[in-house]
């Protein structure tokens, strides 16, 4: 739980102050904590995903639409739903360690919970929803333009972002290859109603990226941007010399 000594570091590192510290608790109390911690009366952090993904969605396309007057509406579309997704707004809770900053139970800790895209992006919407609530939409705005201004950018400058890391994997293999990437699930854990998958992303028959999910198909994502993450960072070359 946090005490007044935590939640001043969580503003320094948002940089935002907060009127009222109970809407930045919501926020980033994951709904496995609320569970598990009942005595303690939380409300988790689903009511202010809501909000946020309404706000952030009004948002950016207010943005879109004023500077852009040129662009169509299928144009502006595109590009917003690329800014929107969850694979972009994963990466910017990840550059803002919200994963790390999470009220999180114990199993979905253990679960690989805090790097999963998906709650992720939820965290993200949920702050976002919350910082309407203690600060207003001038705030917000603020916020979402200045946080996401990196993904914005890079979503216009390619015309709109593909929605899923497996899908901006194939592209990229594609341009470079005429091998064809494959998925495997390495690893099952966990009860039926609580399974963990391990997938793994392969290349001629390598391991290229790992990674882990509820379900194979979140499994597979978190697999092709671990892979992702590798090229990006000069750490995976196992295009730089495969034949055209």
């Amino acid at each position: 739980m946090f005490n007044r000594e935590s939640l001043s570091k969580i503003e320094l590192q948002l940089g935002l102050n907060w009127k009222n510290p109970e809407h930045l608790i919501q926020a980033l109390t994951h709904s496995s904590y609320a569970h598990e911690n009942k005595n303690l009366n939380l409300e988790h952090n689903q009511r202010l995903e809501f909000l946020g993904d309404a706000v952030l969605e009004l948002v950016v396309s207010n943005y879109l639409f004023n500077k852009y007057p040129d662009y169509p509406e299928g144009t502006l579309t595109k590009i917003r739903a690329g800014i929107v997704c969850e694979p972009s707004l994963a990466l910017v809770a990840e550059n803002l360690n919200l994963g790390e900053l999470l009220l999180m139970g114990r199993g979905e800790e253990r679960s690989g919970g805090r790097k999963r895209p998906s709650i992720l992006a939820d965290a993200l919407e949920a702050l976002i929803g919350g910082i309407y609530l203690d600060r207003g939409m001038g705030k917000a705005t603020e916020f979402i333009i200045n946080k996401l201004s990196p993904v914005i950018e890079t979503v216009i400058q390619n015309g709109g972002l593909n929605s899923d890391f497996k899908t901006q994997l194939q592209e990229l293999v594609q341009k470079k290859s005429e091998n064809t990437l494959g998925y495997t699930i390495i690893e099952e854990s966990g009860p039926d109603h609580l399974k963990t998958f391990v997938a793994g992303v392969m290349f001629q028959g390598e391991l290229q990226g790992s990674g882990s999910g509820r379900t194979k198909k979140e499994a597979e994502q978190a697999a092709a941007k671990d892979a992702l993450d590798k090229i990006i960072s000069g750490t995976l070359g196992f295009l730089d010399g495969d034949p055209q």
